[in-house]
């Protein structure tokens, strides 16, 4: 039987029970092996816990379990009858923000932890931020320690009144909430008797029925292309193809496609696939996100770097890019910073040429920016490209529509950053 694949990455401020909670499905799931429940119980009983200390299940590093914090993403891997699931598990320091980024960016679901004793706190704000921002379809509300507040209603549709109003101001629009308690395991996997008063789902039953997936057939083809073959063999002389992963849509033999930047248009004539064994397949046709070799029927002039994408939507080629990005470096992005921007399997020469806002994640509201951003901070920029990019609005094709900037002196990356709907710039060369 095929399990649906559920990717989602959770984000809470410290001490919300972030870990607990991951802890808690791990265990009510049966995903945590007797050995690593034996240790966990030793370290416990060492502690004078009465109980399993069920955070240790996801504080791995040492320096996390000293300082009873989570410091780096970390993946964690469960299943049930119904669903598979991928965990990013990120950490709530603000310094860690742009960990959360790297979670988040492939995850379809953020679950969002809150204190019931603290309510919205700035971290939980930028929390959402950054889950708007990165387009996350489905946010889910822990609304954790709710035992602590004697499992007050009023409190509960409190915090959930501001997160849905501070979550509406990023564009998010599905925002499910549960009462919970991680250490008791109420409403996590099982129904609590404490909150009569609440007629959703558990977060395990909200996790199983949540969509998944985006249906290939609905995206226009985009295929970047990432290495050339071209076998020396006298089997293969005549052979040319292109191989990639593909980013978004369909590709069928027969079909049309247009070759980006240049915008040559030509048809696919045969569609491979790479077995284990070494052998190789030939497909009708293939889908997202399948990795495969292309051939066109036109000996064109193709490189690592350019795109293969739909002739009815080819989206855009520019020379300016605007779009929100996260610093995630020590050094700050500023206007005229000379930088790489990598988009797909695209690497162009780049100008910062202006920071347009800055996000205040205390008062959720945009300024205008000063003389930089820094580590952490989100806001938005423009930049010129010293050559053309194919590239798309990150709202509506996640994949191509992701970008990163790159210190061109020692290739660290600087920032990540998600494209709005492209500009056509026809600027000359940087």
């Amino acid at each position: 039987m095929t399990h649906d694949l559920l990717r989602l990455a959770t984000a809470g401020s410290v001490d919300d029970g972030k870990s607990t909670l991951v802890g808690r499905l791990l265990y009510d799931t049966k995903s945590v092996l007797a050995d690593q429940l034996d240790a966990v119980a030793r370290v416990s009983e060492a502690r004078g816990q009465a109980a399993p200390d069920l955070a240790l299940l996801t504080d791995g590093l040492r320096a996390e379990r000293e300082q009873g914090i989570t410091i780096d993403v970390a993946y964690r891997y469960f299943s049930t009858a119904n669903r598979s699931y991928v965990l990013a598990d990120t950490p709530g320091h603000v310094q860690y923000t742009r960990n959360m980024v790297t979670g988040a960016s492939t995850a379809e679901l953020a679950l969002i932890l809150v204190d019931a004793r603290h309510g919205v706190v700035e971290q939980t704000r930028r929390h959402l931020a950054v889950t708007g921002l990165l387009g996350v379809r489905h946010v889910a509300v822990a609304v954790n320690k709710m035992d602590l507040v004697g499992w007050d209603r009023g409190r509960y549709d409190a915090i959930v009144a501001e997160v849905r109003a501070v979550a509406a101001r990023f564009d998010i629009d599905e925002v499910v909430a549960v009462p919970l308690s991680a250490l008791l395991g109420d409403n996590v996997v099982d129904r609590s008797a404490n909150t009569a008063w609440y007629d959703g789902p558990t977060l395990l039953e909200h996790l199983e029925s949540v969509p998944v997936g985006t249906d290939p057939a609905t995206q226009p083809l985009r295929f970047p292309v990432q290495v050339v073959l071209r076998p020396q063999s006298d089997p293969h002389r005549d052979y040319r193809g292109y191989a990639g992963r593909l980013a978004a849509g369909t590709v069928s033999v027969g079909d049309e496609v247009t070759v980006l930047p240049s915008g040559r248009t030509t048809t696919v004539v045969g569609i491979d696939l790479g077995q284990a064994d070494g052998t190789v397949t030939t497909l009708e046709n293939a889908f997202s996100p399948q990795s495969v070799t292309l051939r066109l029927a036109d000996d064109i002039d193709v490189s690592r770097g350019d795109l293969i994408a739909s002739t009815e939507r080819p989206g855009h080629v520019t020379r300016s890019v605007s779009g929100m990005v996260c610093v995630v470096s020590e050094r700050p992005i500023r206007p005229r910073d000379r930088v790489l921007l990598r988009a797909g399997t695209r690497t162009v020469r780049a100008l910062v040429e202006e920071i347009l806002d800055q996000l205040d994640i205390e008062t959720v509201e945009y300024s205008r920016a000063t003389s930089q951003l820094d580590l952490n901070d989100i806001g938005r920029v423009r930049i010129r490209l010293a050559d053309d990019l194919p590239i798309d609005d990150y709202h509506e094709l996640r994949r191509t529509g992701a970008f990163l900037l790159i210190d061109e002196a020692d290739g660290a990356t600087l920032a990540a950053g998600m494209a709005d709907a492209p500009e056509r710039y026809a600027g000359a060369s940087i």
